[in-house]
């Protein structure tokens, strides 16, 4: 039993990209344009926005914890950066980018403060955090949409291509492989592992464990705002609440991925395939033009059924 289980984590992984295929074939039936190279190029696209959130909640989840700040960690980088590039001053533009993702990592240290140093359950913290960013937003452009636009560079990230292939894609899975080789070549890897597992055995074995988790944190602010960023690029412009969209589907793709929601195992290959597929499923129920109303019933159902089969799994283990 043993050895089935260690095998368990790279079957999860798979478990995306099969549902993928299958709603790729299945699609098509209805809407075959599904198949055709642009239209497949297209969810790659739109898929790294999405992609870019869910690696930073992987790390964070794999630590038992979640990170609830996600919507304003990407609204506040996005109006952040927007502001700067729209100035039109040459050097506030090039600072644009950085400064947004220097806000994401701050951000994220700050819930690496609550929930290491405070021990702040990190639900109740991040949703005060993103509650706070929320208001200092509505505080700062008085609840209107912010003024500013995208930067040609952030533009171009997000809509533009290369040998065909998505510049956005790209980016996405190059913070995906950079991810990975931190992951798998250093100890903070099996640290994020052994913390999701148990915190306390971990701690007392020598690891300093606040430090791994503000780490974790830090790097999903910054995955965070580097999705805002590509967003804000996307629309050329960042808008009120355009991060709330994305909470729930973050979460389902990491655990349609076969991150356990109690931390301790995970891997980002199965992540990245629950992001297509979650941005596959809701583009076919965009297409047969399901409501919003219907769509977050679906993921909020996605959800529940992977919560069981882990629980259902670990009773088995």
């Amino acid at each position: 039993m043993s050895g089935l289980m260690q095998r368990l984590p790279g079957m999860d992984s798979l478990v995306p990209y099969i549902g993928t295929v299958l709603l790729i074939l299945g699609g098509s039936v209805f809407y075959p344009q599904i198949l055709g190279f642009e239209y497949l190029a297209q969810q790659l696209q739109i898929s790294a926005f999405l992609g870019l959130l869910a690696l930073g909640a992987t790390l964070v989840i794999l630590l038992g914890h979640i990170d609830l700040s996600v919507p304003w960690i990407l609204g506040g980088a996005a109006i952040l950066s927007t502001s700067l590039a729209g100035t039109g001053d040459a050097v506030l533009t090039a600072l644009a980018i950085p400064a947004a993702l220097l806000f994401g990592g701050l951000i994220g240290i700050v819930n690496g403060v609550g929930v290491a140093i405070l021990r702040i359950p990190s639900m109740v913290w991040t949703l005060a955090v993103n509650s706070m960013l929320l208001g200092v937003a509505v505080l700062n452009t008085g609840g209107f949409n912010p003024k500013g636009e995208a930067s040609d560079t952030m533009i171009w990230l997000a809509t533009g291509q290369l040998a065909g292939i998505p510049a956005a894609f790209l980016v996405w899975m190059l913070v995906a492989g950079m991810m990975a080789l931190v992951l798998t070549r250093s100890g903070f890897g099996r640290y994020l592992s052994a913390i999701g597992y148990n915190e306390k055995a971990t701690f007392l074995s020598g690891v300093s464990t606040p430090s791994v988790i503000f780490a974790a944190f830090a790097i999903a602010g910054v995955c965070s705002a580097l999705g805002g960023v590509l967003l804000a690029g996307y629309a050329n412009q960042a808008y009120q609440s355009m991060g709330d969209p994305f909470l729930l589907p973050t979460i389902a793709a990491v655990v349609i991925g076969g991150t356990s929601i109690l931390g301790g195992r995970g891997s980002l290959v199965g992540t990245i395939g629950g992001v297509l597929f979650i941005t596959l499923l809701t583009s076919i129920l965009s297409v047969m033009q399901i409501s919003d109303a219907w769509r977050n019933i679906t993921f909020g159902m996605i959800i529940i059924v992977m919560l069981l089969l882990q629980t259902l799994r670990r009773k088995g283990a």
